[in-house]
């Protein structure tokens, strides 16, 4: 997928609130004209969920200037790492509803529903929608809609990157984001910011994306026509054919 995740078609090694643009990581393997399915199971599995020791944490968001669209940042105290989320967002092409595990990322969480609940995402668009077998999904959460936006802050990569902790060299080898994930877009090991994706089929990506949720049934049946419209001027990666817009998220 992206590094970051961003309209361009290479990782970007800059955090997602600079000039540069924002990236999901590549797909690991390229598509073949011969051969347009990719074989998952050559691929790894996300690894368990490492479970907590304690009821809160606390998060830092050093901040990251420029903002796309000026909020507060989150609190940094007594972040809850038990409990879900639910978060409606409402589009243009129709509801897509996501749940929020804050026991898989709760830095991230707390962000999410910091901007959620700030009205950070109302009114922005989903820049980026990838079609290719290995990556397939649809990128949102920059107010700009250049893929270079973000909320002036940055954070660290929680889970699955996190863990890997005993044994780093293993969060480079690619594994499957099934299909419903909801995961953090980034341009670097903790450069996240405000820009996330979500996985409407099997995609193959170093765990270096944090997974922070799932997404619906009916949310993936919106994804799932916003893909089958295509991409802007028949690529695999762009913006979409039809534009998507988040009109309002609501928790």
């Amino acid at each position: 997928m992206l590094a970051g995740c961003s309209s361009s078609s290479e990782p970007s090694a800059v955090p997602a609130a600079t000039s540069s643009s924002t990236t999901t990581p590549q797909a690991t393997t390229p598509r073949q004209s011969q051969a347009p399915v990719l074989d998952l199971s050559r691929f790894g599995a996300l690894p368990a969920v490492p479970q907590p020791t304690t009821d809160v944490v606390s998060c830092a968001y050093p901040e990251q200037p420029p903002a796309a669209k000026e909020v507060n940042p989150p609190p940094t105290d007594n972040v809850d790492v038990f409990g879900t989320v639910d978060v409606a967002l409402s589009t243009s092409r129709g509801p897509i509803d996501i749940t929020m595990d804050r026991t898989q990322a709760p830095c991230t969480v707390n962000s999410v529903l910091s901007l959620v609940q700030q009205g950070y995402f109302d009114g922005t668009p989903c820049h980026r929608l990838t079609t290719s077998p290995g990556l397939e999904v649809l990128q949102c959460g920059d107010p700009s809609g250049s893929g270079r936006g973000g909320p002036g802050y940055s954070f660290a990569n929680e889970y699955p990157t996190t863990a890997y902790a005993d044994d780093p060299g293993q969060a480079q080898n690619p594994v499957v984001y099934p299909r419903g994930t909801l995961a953090m877009a980034n341009a670097g090991p903790d450069t996240n910011g405000s820009q996330f994706f979500l996985v409407y089929a099997d995609s193959v990506l170093p765990p270096q994306y944090t997974v922070f949720g799932t997404i619906s049934e009916s949310g993936l049946q919106t994804l799932d026509a916003i893909a089958a419209a295509g991409v802007a001027g028949g690529s695999e990666d762009g913006a979409p054919a039809d534009p998507v817009i988040i009109e309002s998220a609501t928790a």
